[in-house]
Formats: structure tokens, C-alpha cells, sequence
């Protein structure tokens, strides 16, 4: 029983590091997509997001399965909750690589505006953000994770400044109100990249040292 129980522990870790994986990908992919103005990019997210919600799927039973059949306790515990909190913030990450791809081809005739603003640069960030608390939780870097929780302000930042810079670039030529109105969603959409990355570290922290280190403003120094 125990040795059923450790294999089915490790299968749910795989199949959520394997979502991780993919959802990097898809990020990557949606702001590529938008950076480079390219569709073919836009439509591989889209069509791809399917298996991310099959992972969603996967994990989500195997963590209820394990809790009807055993009674985990301590880490395996943690193990356990964190596994459905971390895979809910993926699939919101996923979400969000389409929501962007979704915003390529109304942006397609406005590539030079697009590369001119300090999206790519957020975005970049913010997708940093992502893959530090992907590889936080593969390996088991407490550390890494605190470290993510310092990073947010700086996308805060850039949100602010985007959507300055859209209100006077609307202000200034009537011509760019559309593009501007959905680059100031986009920079929402990768704000909440940021956030979705910070719960993540959250979660592993919790995991790995037992503490709940939510609205982390206080402080997560041991």
C-alpha cells in the first residue's frame, strides 16, 4: 500500500511538472506572438490550450483520488494541497498565453507600435517570473521562490507605465486608440502572469517549510 502510495505521489508531481513545462511553452508562444506579430505562433497557443486543460483534468482527479484513498499527512500533505493550488495558477497562466494570442490579429497592422512600447520588456519579466516558480517547485528551492516574491513590483511598474504611455499615445492620434486599448489589456494580462507566478512561490514555500507566507509584504525571512 505505501509503495502504491509513494508511485502515486510521484506520477501526480510528474504529469504537474509536465504541465509547467507546457504552459511555459505556451507563454513563450503568446508573447512571441504578440511581439513578433506573428499568427501562426497566435493559433498554435489556441490550438494547444486543450492539453493543458486535459493536465488540469489529470491532476485535479489524481489529487482527489489519493485523498479518498489514503489519509496523507505532513509533507505528502502539503504535497498534496499545494498540487491542486499550483495546478490551478497554471491553468490560469495558460489561460492568460491565450487571452494574449487572442489579441495578435487585430495588433498584426500595428507591429511597429507594439515593439515600440515596453511590453516585450515586461513580458519578459513577468515570463521569467513564471519559469523561476515552475523550477522552484521542481526543485524544491524554498529560496528561489522567496526570491520571486521580490520581483513583483517591477511588473507593477511597468503595468503603470504602459498604461500611461497608451492614454498619450490616444490622446495624441485618434488612429491608435484600438491598439493601445488592447496593449493596456495585454499588460493586465501579463500583470497577472507576475501574480499567478508569486502564488506559485507562495505554495512551494509553503510546501517545502510548512509556512503560509500569503500578502508576503510582511516579510518571508526566516
Amino acid at each position: 500500500m505505501q509503495r502504491h502510495f509513494e508511485t502515486e505521489l510521484n506520477h501526480l508531481r510528474t504529469t504537474l511538472i509536465r504541465m509547467g513545462s507546457l504552459v511555459d511553452e505556451q507563454i513563450d508562444l503568446g508573447i512571441r506572438a504578440m511581439m513578433e506579430a506573428n499568427e501562426s505562433f497566435a493559433n498554435l497557443v489556441i490550438e494547444r490550450d486543450r492539453k493543458v486543460d486535459e493536465y488540469d483534468n489529470e491532476i485535479d482527479r489524481r489529487c482527489m483520488q489519493i485523498f479518498a484513498l489514503t489519509q496523507p499527512v505532513a509533507m505528502d500533505l502539503r504535497l498534496l494541497m499545494s498540487a491542486l493550488k499550483i495546478n490551478n495558477e497554471l491553468e490560469r497562466i495558460g489561460d492568460i498565453a491565450v487571452n494574449l494570442a487572442e489579441r495578435v490579429p487585430p495588433l498584426l497592422p500595428h507591429a511597429r507600435f507594439v515593439q515600440r512600447t515596453p511590453l516585450g520588456s515586461m513580458a519578459t519579466a513577468a515570463r521569467a517570473m513564471v519559469r523561476e516558480a515552475i523550477d522552484s517547485f521542481v526543485n524544491s528551492d524554498a529560496e528561489l521562490a522567496k526570491r520571486i516574491l521580490q520581483s513583483d513590483d517591477l511588473i507593477d511598474q511597468y503595468d503603470r507605465e504602459i498604461f500611461g504611455m497608451m492614454i498619450r499615445e490616444m490622446q495624441a492620434e485618434a488612429s491608435l486608440i484600438e491598439p493601445a486599448a488592447h496593449l493596456m489589456i495585454a499588460s493586465r494580462h501579463i500583470e497577472r502572469l507576475a501574480d499567478h507566478a508569486t502564488n506559485i512561490a507562495e505554495d512551494v514555500i509553503f510546501l517545502i517549510n510548512a509556512r503560509i507566507v500569503k500578502h508576503h509584504s510582511a516579510g518571508v525571512q526566516e
